[in-house]
């Protein structure tokens, strides 16, 4: 029997990186999918993509209306949520002494504020057995130059975790954070595209002890473990998948 028969899940941010790729991975695993992202034209294209398995329902997490809208449809479709992995999530880069404010409020609104609104808007439809996953990163505990409010917005997930596994106890709820390294996502071509090219991808690898930028997919593969009953034994963690970039 695939690892997701039967199971019903969401992915924010699910247009196009690790949240395609996760995905991908549920679908082949025997979920149905419900996802969403803010770009209706490549939301319809990763659904198109991944077939008749799949709900996409356009949105934006920060924004309380379409979350709603989200899981009324989860509601109406399927009745229940096993798996939620709350994907979503921006940054970009801005030293101390550049930092905006219209950033701050940004990064804080979909990273923090959305994350958190996701899974309280989620809960009704869990139950005994339900995974929610958090998407972290590596630089939410190391410091990172010119990415400190992106950072530091990554630091809070991983809070969130802690506290809610405590919160959640009793329940057969779980809640981790999956933190990626450096991933070959078009967030990260961009990075590289406007500051360096080539030459940012090979500072990442000389950094990381695997030797390597890990894909979308291989990171898709930890959240299909942390979807799966295989996690059943882990709650308040963080798994990284990071080629050990921040484990040595």
């Amino acid at each position: 029997m695939s690892r997701l028969t039967g199971k019903i899940a969401v992915i924010t941010g699910a247009s196009s990186g690790i949240g395609l790729a996760a995905a991908r991975r549920f679908v082949g695993e025997g979920a149905h999918v419900y996802i969403t992202g803010r770009r209706e034209g490549e939301l319809a294209e990763a659904a198109r993509e991944l077939g008749s398995d799949v709900t996409a329902v356009q949105g934006d997490i920060a924004v309380s209306e379409d979350l709603d809208r989200l899981f009324d449809a989860v509601r109406t479709g399927h009745g229940r949520l096993d798996v939620l992995f709350a994907n979503a999530g921006l940054g970009q880069p801005e030293p101390l002494g550049q930092i905006t404010e219209d950033a701050f409020d940004l990064t804080f609104g979909v990273n923090v504020r959305g994350t958190v609104f996701t899974v309280q808007k989620s809960l009704p439809l869990m139950g005994s057995g339900g995974s929610i996953i958090l998407t972290g990163s590596t630089v939410g505990s190391m410091g990172t130059p010119a990415l400190s409010v992106y950072s530091a917005s990554k630091a809070a997930i991983r809070n969130l975790a802690r506290s809610w596994a405590l919160d959640l106890r009793g329940t057969g709820i779980r809640v981790n954070v999956l933190s990626p390294g450096a991933t070959d996502t078009p967030g990260l071509q961009g990075v590289a595209a406007a500051s360096g090219g080539d030459a940012v991808y090979q500072a990442l690898i000389a950094q990381t002890p695997a030797g390597r930028i890990a894909s979308a997919d291989d990171v898709a593969a930890v959240a299909l473990f942390l979807a799966s009953d295989d996690s059943v034994a882990l709650t308040g963690s963080e798994v990284f998948a990071d080629g050990g970039l921040a484990q040595v």
